[in-house]
């Protein structure tokens, strides 16, 4: 497989009153093209934050960002050679609209910035993209407001596929939806995906979710990659505890609710520089050497493709 799109050692700090916070610590991630890497964690953890380095809405601290293997550039030519081939889907599609357009005219906003196409050529486009998200052309006169939450996250799909792009960033794009909402833009999704050939960056703290699109899945803490592996081998045999108690309080397909854990849900409410493991203050497994050293994202020696950040990787069993 092809490396579409990699994250080298990115590191964001936000200075305020009580000193620098680094909500990305030193972040390394790849996503191969046509895969699906869901990047998972509570609230906090930096998952949005990443997301917004990838895209350039937020500038780096350190490290870079890596395109086809090349670093992406800031100057005008290079953001706009990024933008046709990178895309984001926000969490709240009616602050990601403009309510001042009409949804034909927010769809085709990315061919009048990127010049692509005649008047005639955009609008039957348009009308295309449309019909591939399961909007009534006929509609498309009509602004945000008219639209429900569902239909609204559409026109943003809708945006964001218009110039074929590469790689798709969706960022909690079903949270802000009903649950029978949720399950048909997860369906479409899935669809546009296959149909387009599409790479998708899907950022949830559904594990649920994650469970029905993800090839691969990546699991933050505190700034930091705490756990990555391939979908299946994630969910069956987790290597981080924090990844254990993600999965025994969060729902997962087909099952009832779990038992909710406190250590789980309170985990990233503070984001303090670390010195060891910043999980360490709330694992069940912590020793004195976690509060010390910090642990490296290494491949468990039983299981190729699985990596985690824990001195007892090859331990933890669930």
């Amino acid at each position: 497989m092809t490396v579409l799109l990699a994250v080298d050692g990115l590191v964001k700090e936000f200075r305020g009153r009580g000193g620098a916070v680094r909500a990305v610590d030193g972040v390394s991630l790849a996503l191969e093209a046509g895969e699906v890497v869901a990047l998972v964690g509570e609230s906090g953890c930096g998952k949005t934050t990443l997301a917004r380095l990838i895209v350039q809405l937020e500038r780096p601290t350190g490290g870079r960002v890596l395109l086809d293997g090349h670093a992406m550039g800031s100057r005008r030519a290079a953001w706009r050679r990024r933008a046709r081939r990178i895309q984001m889907v926000f969490q709240d599609p009616f602050g990601s609209l403009d309510p001042r357009l009409s949804a034909g005219a927010i769809i085709a906003e990315p061919f009048a910035i990127h010049r692509v196409g005649s008047r005639g050529e955009r609008a039957a486009r348009v009308e295309h993209l449309a019909r591939a998200v399961g909007l009534d052309p006929a509609q498309l006169g009509r602004r945000p407001r008219a639209f429900s939450g569902g239909q609204r996250q559409r026109i943003a799909i809708a945006r964001a596929i218009a110039l074929d792009p590469d790689l798709v960033i969706l960022d909690e794009p079903l949270s802000a939806l009903d649950v029978s909402v949720q399950a048909q833009v997860l369906q479409l999704l899935l669809g546009l995906r296959a149909e387009r050939k599409l790479t998708y960056l899907f950022i949830s703290h559904d594990l649920a979710v994650v469970e029905a699109i993800a090839t691969r899945v990546a699991v933050m803490y505190a700034g930091r990659i705490v756990e990555e592996a391939p979908r299946d081998a994630l969910f069956d045999d987790p290597r981080h505890p924090y990844t254990r108690l993600l999965l025994a309080s969060i729902p997962r397909l087909g099952q009832g609710k779990r038992r909710h854990d406190h250590a789980a849900s309170e985990a990233t409410r503070e984001m303090p520089r670390w010195t060891g493991c910043a999980f360490a203050p709330r694992c069940p497994r912590a020793e004195d050497r976690c509060r010390t050293e910090t642990p490296a994202l290494e491949v468990t020696p039983h299981a190729p493709g699985h990596r985690a950040a824990c001195h007892f990787r090859d331990e933890v069993a669930r």
